[in-house]
């Protein structure tokens, strides 16, 4: 069971952010990516939609015999989470990205408003309002849909003038202002937090949620006693749709060329 991988998945390149986290922090455990780059991004996806896509990929992460399956997507975390749940059973655990993230808050923060960006599907959903206000902390929830971020960071427009000025705009939106801290509630974003952090010159503390949730999954699998101590360790990542862009980034993240295998969810 230790050696068995974590299954990891999201709509494309947002989720190796947090893949990225959980390597380096978990360099032992074996980890199988599924981006499912065919239907990204979910963000503008109905629930319907995510939940059977959702379904599709924990059927390849259990044929893997995953020990844990990741949803390394806010927007599928809010939509699919309790389905997938139910659906694995027993079979895997199942850890979403939003519940670490509202964990964190609850042990940093009281009394403190806080902003969130992400994608519409996130923002609608209102998960982590309600998640937050059940926390009884105090803590005041601003939040703001960024729905043209996740794109461009798909298509490698990040870290130029072109998202320093769309990322500017949706900073200075009225919603967003007066806050002490930003939840990047897309895991495309960490990829641009230094950027954020630019344009708030240090005055908000910008909430990378990759390295949360990577320290949650490390915490979960020690109390459990299913940490891998094995040095071997297997990175496959699986692809619904063959992307060159998709390709750079793993090379990128990982510093190594990384085999990325086909595997269409629909026939």
């Amino acid at each position: 069971m230790n050696s068995h991988p974590i299954g990891i998945f999201d709509s494309g390149i947002g989720g190796l952010t947090v893949a990225h986290a959980v390597t380096t922090l978990l360099p032992n455990e074996n980890i199988i990516y599924f981006g499912d780059t065919a239907h990204l991004p979910y963000g503008d996806k109905s629930s319907a939609a995510i939940q059977a896509y959702s379904i599709k990929i924990c059927n390849v992460l259990l044929q893997q015999k995953c020990k844990v399956i990741l949803i390394a997507c806010n927007s599928a975390s809010a939509a699919a989470y309790e389905l997938v749940r139910e659906y694995v059973g027993s079979k895997a655990k199942v850890i979403n990205v939003i519940d670490p993230v509202v964990d964190y808050l609850s042990a940093h923060y009281t009394d403190t408003t806080i902003g969130l960006i992400g994608t519409k599907q996130t923002v609608n959903s209102n998960i982590y309002r309600k998640k937050t206000d059940g926390l009884n902390k105090g803590i005041a929830l601003k939040s703001l849909a960024t729905p043209l971020l996740a794109p461009m960071i798909e298509e490698g427009f990040f870290n130029n003038n072109i998202s320093e000025s769309i990322i500017e705009q949706y900073l200075q939106n009225p919603e967003l202002q007066d806050i002490q801290a930003l939840i990047l509630g897309c895991t495309h974003y960490p990829l641009i937090k230094k950027q954020i952090e630019t344009i708030y010159q240090n005055s908000v503390t910008v909430l990378d949620t990759s390295e949360i949730v990577a320290k949650a999954l490390k915490q979960y699998l020690s109390y459990n006693d299913i940490l891998n101590t094995m040095n071997a360790h297997i990175r496959h990542f699986y692809v619904s749709d063959y992307t060159t862009s998709f390709e750079t980034s793993t090379k990128i993240f990982f510093g190594e060329q990384i085999h990325l295998e086909h595997y269409p969810l629909w026939e």
